[in-house]
């Protein structure tokens, strides 16, 4: 099995145009209206749970008389997507529909009793990116726990992985390392849709003590695994703040893991996770080292940046008004990059030339590598090459799992 995930997630924030894919959540009110008719719902969702006519979903449905929207429930960014990366969420009322808005993050992560009362059916809607990390997935799984228990229906709407369903890449998350940024035992990237995903999470024993809850995936038509979300000719809206564009998604599931060292991702900066740096970096030095590695599809460059708070997408970055010398990334061919093998390169550059000055945050970057294996073999002072090496027999038994749940065949 090949082991690279070639990763790019969709344009910026501009709509694509018309295409062939229809989402879940367009069909959930035409071929499939019969799951809710009726229906008291709690929608768990956020600003990306448009339909193809530009309307979001928790409107589409508060505006209908032959369903009931109860409840809605934000994850991080929140309902509407305006919250900084990491800032808690509040419980409040939806301006647009009235309806009240139950936050999955903070102290609470997963819908108590309490906020499910009167609640008929559970409905998900939110775009992931194809990353374990991506925090909307976790939130998805509590979602299905909460309603496993309840004994209410969950609902999930299928939408694109927008850097393909094809490829996966990293290593498997250890038991000892489940977390909110790592809730599946499953490779960094993991090749699956949100709808396989929750299949997934039934069929593999995922949620809390096995339980399977009572879930219907409304899938997509249209959609092939080898699509790219450009290629989908769905509208695209960012899904995070600091999620804005093509370049910044295509580095994503491999750059992300800078968060767990000393050095800024570029968060704060109009390219985070394609800039990284610290004042005490030699950028010149890494970009060498790096491009003197051959790493597929991709290049660096030396680049001087200064993090600054951004209203709304960055809240305090890292070395936040201190200039850092860095690097800039570049992909140059979407379909030969290797993102997580690109970012234990970056690792263990920043290691081979900064020993002293690189430190590795509390368990912060094992928690984003799934294994704290990456770490302490670059500490060990080992090549990148032999830590890809290791993950490939996770990637292997991983295969398995995603035949068994594929709802839109192998190509």
């Amino acid at each position: 099995m090949k082991t690279m995930l070639m990763c790019l997630l969709g344009a910026a924030v501009a709509f694509a145009g018309t295409g062939p894919v229809r989402t879940g959540a367009d069909r959930i009110l035409d071929s499939h209206i019969h799951l809710i008719k009726g229906k008291r719902i709690g929608l768990v969702t956020n600003h990306t749970a448009l339909r193809s006519d530009g309307v979001h979903l928790a409107d589409a449905l508060a505006s209908r008389k032959d369903v009931t929207l109860a409840a809605l429930f934000g994850p991080e960014h929140g309902v509407r997507g305006d919250a900084p990366d990491g800032r808690t969420i509040r419980d409040t009322v939806d301006a647009s529909t009235g309806v009240p808005v139950y936050s999955l993050y903070g102290s609470v992560n997963k819908p108590t009793p309490e906020m499910l009362k009167g609640v008929d059916v559970l409905m998900y809607d939110i775009q992931d990116v194809g990353a374990r990390f991506y925090t909307y997935i976790s939130t998805m799984f509590l979602a299905m726990e909460a309603a496993a228990e309840q004994g209410i229906p969950i609902i999930v709407l299928d939408r694109p992985n927008p850097i393909t369903g094809v490829r996966c890449e990293g290593p498997m998350r250890v038991d000892s390392l489940k977390t909110f940024v790592g809730w599946a035992p499953m490779p960094t990237a993991h090749g699956l849709t949100v709808g396989e995903l929750a299949e997934a999470a039934n069929r593999e024993g995922w949620l809390k003590d096995g339980m399977k809850a009572k879930l219907t995936v409304v899938p997509m038509e249209g959609w092939k695994r080898s699509m790219w979300y450009d290629q989908t000719g769905l509208r695209w809206v960012k899904p995070s703040p600091n999620m804005s564009t093509l370049a910044t998604a295509v580095v994503y599931p491999g750059l992300c893991i800078i968060e767990g060292l000393n050095v800024s991702e570029g968060r704060g900066t109009e390219r985070p996770f394609e800039t990284f740096g610290a004042p005490w970096m030699n950028g010149e030095a890494v970009a060498k080292l790096l491009n003197d590695q051959g790493l597929p599809g991709v290049r660096f460059s030396a680049a001087k940046f200064t993090p600054r708070e951004i209203p709304f997408t960055a809240s305090r970055p890292k070395y936040q008004d201190r200039e850092c010398s860095g690097v800039s990334v570049t992909v140059t061919d979407r379909n030969a990059f290797e993102p997580v093998r690109t970012g234990v390169a970056v690792v263990w550059a920043l290691h081979r030339l900064h020993p002293d000055s690189l430190k590795f945050r509390d368990r912060g970057f094992d928690r984003l590598m799934g294994t704290p294996a990456a770490r302490e073999r670059i500490v060990r002072g080992e090549g990148y090459q032999d830590i890809v090496k290791d993950w490939r027999n996770g990637m292997d038994s991983f295969a398995a799992v995603r035949k068994a749940v594929m709802l839109y065949g192998d190509k």
